[in-house]
């Protein structure tokens, strides 16, 4: 079988979320069927890293995709004459998108649907173009996958699919995320903080993650207990404005909120397990993978109660109303009780069986199978 897959998000040091789905996924498909031959679809020279076996071909197709006009460019145009070309019998898009003008069974991996439930998390040219295309494409696509049962019933209901169209494959967690030893600990804290305590906020800076009440929560902790514990808030600041620019602006504990930006997956794996734990206040997610790769890490989570996250972190997360900063507070005050925090650590270990890129592979690959069988 010839299968094409549009890779255009495997960038290298830039993996975001579906980055890393794409990447992990199709490092063991490739290798696990030989037999077939694959072609990736990049909009821009390809990192070798990403060729991940002999039976994968590198076509770079144009224009870099990284604007709604470029993107119906890329897949309307460019995408469907490479399919034609090649004589592919299948077509993966892990990232949603895909060409609406095509015969080739086409399989499309829907992470979530936050942009239809809340307006000003997007540019207004990419919320447009997502809000007209994404309807079309879940409709034209043969079959879908998601990433949880939650965005599975959200799809469904939003777009008005059968049921039976949607495949739940899940997300999993990279290898580099385990529980790190002390020596390993002090250094990265010391690295980091100057080697106090701190709570971690891992996400890209965006409306929806919710960092604004994060920061209040935190601003209302460091006033009951004035100590050297300090919020350390890891990832790329896209949105910065309105109400989190305020709440950062009126903060009285600021000087202890530190920005070390996106960071490499390897000092991210030890900056989890280092933490007091991660607080994880969005407002709407498809999966949540911080939350499990916390739970590989071995540190206890504080978690949104809203959409796909308590599915991910079951019984091992205490869940806070994103609303409420004082719901948040008393959840990091809580979770500072060591009791506490061992009880929800070995809820962690047990949790996280339940997913890993090996099982999300398996079901991708079973779905992509569906999808070519009818």
């Amino acid at each position: 079988m010839r299968i094409a897959v549009n890779t255009r998000l495997l960038l290298p040091g830039r993996l975001d979320g579906i980055g890393w789905f794409t990447a992990e996924t199709l490092r063991r498909i490739v290798s696990q069927h030989p037999e077939h031959q694959f072609f990736f679809f990049f909009d821009r020279k390809p990192a070798p890293e990403f060729l991940f076996a002999d039976n994968v071909t590198p076509v770079v197709l144009f224009p870099q995709a990284r604007h709604p006009l470029l993107w119906m460019l890329f897949f309307e145009w460019s995408t469907c004459r490479a399919l034609k070309r090649l004589k592919i019998d299948l077509y993966l898009s892990p990232d949603g998108f895909m060409p609406l003008h095509t015969a080739v069974p086409t399989l499309n991996v829907i992470h979530d649907l936050n942009f239809e439930h809340a307006a000003g998390n997007l540019k207004a040219s990419h919320q447009w173009y997502m809000h007209r295309y994404c309807p079309r494409f879940a409709q034209r696509a043969t079959r879908l996958a998601t990433v949880s049962e939650y965005s599975k019933k959200d799809i469904v209901a939003t777009y008005h699919l059968n049921a039976s169209k949607v495949d739940v494959v899940y997300d999993g967690a990279h290898a580099d995320y385990r529980p790190h030893s002390e020596e390993e600990k002090q250094v990265i804290r010391q690295r980091y903080t100057a080697g106090c305590p701190y709570i971690i906020f891992v996400s890209t800076i965006i409306k929806r993650k919710n960092l604004a009440n994060l920061l209040l929560a935190f601003d209302s902790v460091k006033d009951r207990f004035p100590d050297n514990l300090k919020l350390l808030v890891v990832g790329s600041r896209v949105w910065w404005q309105d109400e989190l620019k305020a709440a950062y602006d009126g903060m009285r504990h600021k000087d202890d909120v530190l920005f070390p930006g996106r960071v490499e997956s390897t000092d991210l794996a030890a900056l989890l397990s280092a933490a007091e734990m991660l607080v994880y206040p969005s407002f709407f997610e498809g999966f949540g993978i911080p939350i499990l790769e916390a739970m590989y890490a071995e540190t206890p989570v504080v978690a949104s109660s809203t959409t796909s996250m308590p599915e991910v972190g079951g019984d091992a997360a205490l869940y806070v109303d994103p609303h409420s900063v004082q719901s948040i507070a008393e959840a990091i005050i809580s979770l500072r009780d060591t009791s506490l925090r061992d009880t929800m650590i070995a809820r962690g270990r047990q949790q996280r069986t339940r997913y890993s890129w090996d099982r999300t592979a398996a079901l991708l690959w079973e779905s992509m199978k569906k999808t070519v069988e009818g």
